[in-house]
């Protein structure tokens, strides 16, 4: 399977299409449900989740929720009445969507949840990168640069995202073995990243004892650091988020922000694309690739993606070299080093 993406990455696709010679209904039909968009690493999975399929001969419908439960059902159930051959899940809430997906399965529809479990329901394949280790990396990227009270304060995502409790226990770990106290967990309902700044207007007792702030994702992030700038205290406490968001990037390179996770968008997708063509078709995932993920309905395949601490230190060779980012624009705030 790997070996094919890896010929047909490199042929443009009207290339592939014209050597093909497919007709529309020839082609693999794969449903992809978002939860939404406004997470700005959601764009990128799609674009190259879908480049990846078409490249591979499939053809992707890609459907948007906008954060609503209820249209994400919907669009489940529009899949299942268009006989997808495979839909692909972005859940906003995996015990909401379990029955949808279970009626998927009881059509012959495979079913892949991506980068968020359903538990709860029996998918074929569970792509994601490893939660356990973006919250490891959070956690010793606070110890490397000193926690002067021992104490820090998580406001993480919703737990109806089952990525969440992941990278909570990876961060977990790490501060109990280093008796570093968590003063407090806050779940930031549906991802609303103003939640977090009105956490951190309305508790300022809190804020000023804690050395540092773990942020659920870099749009977290975002609005914490805002509201430690209109409180003065910007720089004075550590943060931390996932997903490397250009504005986080910029963020770390100036010091409102100290790091975030990057997990490499690009290749989770293409892995992803080519595991759902390959689940259509009938044909074996590379084994060597798969770890198993314990759900409600017992093992699922689990293909995992390593994710990566980001620093100034190691900015320019991860996001910059990686072509992420763009230099001037992750520098764009930082006088002459973005023409460097």
């Amino acid at each position: 399977m790997l070996m094919l993406l890896s010929m047909l990455s490199g042929c443009g696709e009207e290339v592939t299409v014209k050597n093909q010679k497919k007709t529309d209904s020839d082609k693999i039909q794969i449903g992809m449900c978002f939860d939404s968009f406004v997470i700005e690493r959601w764009q990128r999975d799609r674009d190259v989740f879908v480049s990846t399929a078409k490249e591979l001969g499939a053809d992707v419908n890609v459907q948007n929720a906008n954060g609503d439960v209820e249209e994400q059902k919907n669009q489940i159930e529009y899949f299942i009445k268009k006989k997808m051959d495979i839909i692909v899940i972005v859940s906003i809430d995996a015990d909401a969507i379990a029955s949808s997906v279970e009626k998927a399965k009881d059509q012959g529809i495979k079913v892949v949840a991506y980068d968020r479990p359903i538990p709860n329901a029996d998918v074929d394949l569970y792509v994601s990168f490893d939660n356990e280790l973006v919250g490891q990396l959070i956690a010793e990227a606070f110890l490397k640069s000193g926690l002067k009270n021992n104490k820090v304060l998580m406001l993480c995502g919703p737990l109806t995202d089952n990525n969440v409790p992941m990278v909570e226990a990876g961060f977990l770990n790490v501060m109990e073995e280093n008796n570093v106290e968590v003063v407090d967990i806050f779940h930031v309902d549906g991802w609303k990243a103003e939640l977090a700044s009105d956490y951190v207007f309305d508790n300022m007792e809190t804020i000023e004892q804690v050395d540092a702030i773990m942020c659920g994702n870099d749009d977290l992030a975002s609005k914490v650091v805002y509201a430690l700038s209109e409180k003065r205290l910007a720089k004075k406490k550590l943060v931390a988020g996932q997903d490397a968001d250009l504005e986080a990037c910029q963020r770390i390179v100036e010091g409102t922000q100290l790091m975030t996770v990057y997990k490499p968008i690009e290749k989770l997708a293409r892995e992803a694309a080519g595991a759902a063509v390959a689940l259509a078709k009938g044909e074996e995932i590379d084994e060597s690739k798969l770890s198993t993920y314990t759900s409600e309905k017992g093992e699922v395949p689990y293909l995992k993606i390593e994710p990566v601490s980001v620093t100034q230190d190691n900015m320019d060779s991860v996001i910059i070299k990686s072509g992420f980012h763009l230099k001037e624009d992750v520098y764009l705030n930082v006088p002459g080093k973005s023409a460097d």
